[in-house]
């Protein structure tokens, strides 16, 4: 099962980084000048317009769900990105440190994810895809608190470890919607 979801999970990936590198062609690294909590916000959005488009049955927006999921992971990086960079980083960047930065971030996610995987024994192959959304949605609530709280917590990991979370839930919805292979076109 291991190497099923290594494949599956450097699919959802492949993709992801494909579409943010070309984003980062198009419009640079526009998205440096975004605080954390506008990032964490665009990420609800997101998850939010997936649960209403679960609840609802429909959408009247082009875009689907499964590019909602592969937003929310491209904004995970982008967090990930942002917390890791020196307070003195430059707005634009270089695409290939860009390309560097995404392939550091996912390169951690994914270590952190087989290393749950292996605890977990890959429950989330029998979670509903409605779940992860709401743990996404939960987890962002926890992210918001903790800017709120200004990184004071008493028990928790941080925001971090939320994006890095969100992230991999989000793979795993796009890994159980079963449309992975209509990402790589």
């Amino acid at each position: 099962m291991q190497s099923q979801t290594q494949h599956e999970y450097d699919q959802v990936i492949s993709h992801c980084r494909a579409l943010f590198l070309a984003k980062a062609h198009d419009y640079g690294t526009a998205w440096r000048i975004m605080r954390l909590p506008s990032v964490t916000d665009q990420i609800y959005i997101k998850a939010q317009r997936i649960r209403s488009i679960q609840e609802k049955g429909k959408q009247l927006v082009a875009d689907g769900i499964d590019e909602e999921f592969v937003a929310i992971i491209n904004y995970c990086v982008i967090a990930l990105i942002q917390l890791h960079l020196p307070p003195d980083a430059p707005l634009d960047l270089d695409p290939e440190r860009v390309a560097d930065a995404y392939d550091e971030e996912v390169g951690i996610n994914s270590q952190l994810l087989f290393a749950k995987n292996h605890d977990y024994g890959e429950a989330w192959r029998q979670m509903r895809v409605e779940s992860i959304t709401d743990i996404i949605l939960m987890k962002l609530h926890r992210t918001k608190q903790i800017e709120d709280l200004g990184g004071n917590t008493y028990v928790s990991e941080g925001v971090e470890a939320n994006y890095r979370d969100m992230l991999n839930y989000a793979v795993f919805a796009l890994i159980k919607r079963g449309h992975i292979e209509q990402l790589r076109d």
